[in-house]
């Protein structure tokens, strides 16, 4: 049997967020899907990824998702067989970000988590598109299931993360980096940038999603991830991006 899949899912989110995914994929292997919900920074987290997840694992993380498994590599690496970021963010919180999430905490305590999603979501979540409004639903159903509550936990874990840059130096495995075109929480630039400081990662540009590819573009996402879970090869050498 094929190595078991961990997937971690971003901020406010659940196993809802790779639907597709665990569909294509629970057929040919163990598929697990980590809630992060219920702590209180980003190294427990990847604590508690650790702790449940099998022996030997590919890794994939979408946003927040992706932040925790770069803890995760930093901390167990042999462990981890294969690792894919997806639109995620590999800096420490600048202190203009962290400093705007603060009236969204305070915000979702006073029972305004539904306005404050919508609000964040709309310039910087989803590529425009024919499905956007069913993604968009989708995505609040996950987050008001969550509720205000993990969203203060996790905004306040984002803005103590710390910098993974040495440990994306670091990787070696086959790893594949990839976002939404469209993505302006978690641009395109970054991820080239991640991709360059891993040796022999491949880029993987999906051109009609924005921050969630894998409900906004799920036939495209999974490719890219199929791609990456087939690789046989140790290390990759070439760079290369794809056209979606």
């Amino acid at each position: 049997m094929a190595e078991p899949l961990v997937l971690l899912p971003g901020m406010m989110c659940d196993a809802r967020l790779f639907a597709p995914q665990i569909a294509a994929f629970s057929g040919e292997r163990a598929v697990h899907v980590a809630p992060l919900s219920g702590f209180d920074t980003i190294e427990e987290m990847a604590e508690a990824v650790i702790f449940h997840a099998p022996p030997r694992f590919a890794l994939a993380g979408l946003s927040m998702g992706g932040i925790v498994a770069m803890e995760i590599v930093r901390r167990v690496p042999k462990r981890v067989t294969r690792l894919a970021l997806l639109d995620t963010n590999p800096n420490s919180e600048t202190p203009a970000r962290a400093a705007e999430r603060e009236p969204q905490i305070v915000g979702a305590k006073a029972g305004k988590l539904e306005e404050i999603m919508r609000d964040e979501m709309k310039p910087a979540y989803l590529a425009p598109g024919p499905n956007r409004l069913e993604v968009l639903k989708i995505v609040m159903e996950m987050a008001m299931a969550l509720g205000p509550s993990v969203f203060v936990q996790q905004s306040k874990a984002l803005q103590r993360r710390p910098d993974q840059q040495k440990t994306l130096r670091l990787i070696d495995m086959p790893t594949l980096v990839m976002c939404g075109r469209h993505d302006a929480l978690c641009p395109v630039m970054r991820h080239q940038f991640m991709a360059d400081m891993i040796r022999g990662a491949t880029l993987e540009i999906i051109e009609d999603a924005g921050h969630m590819p894998t409900l906004e573009t799920p036939d495209e996402a999974t490719a890219a991830m199929r791609r990456w879970l087939d690789d046989t090869l140790l290390l990759k050498t070439p760079v290369t991006q794809a056209q979606g």
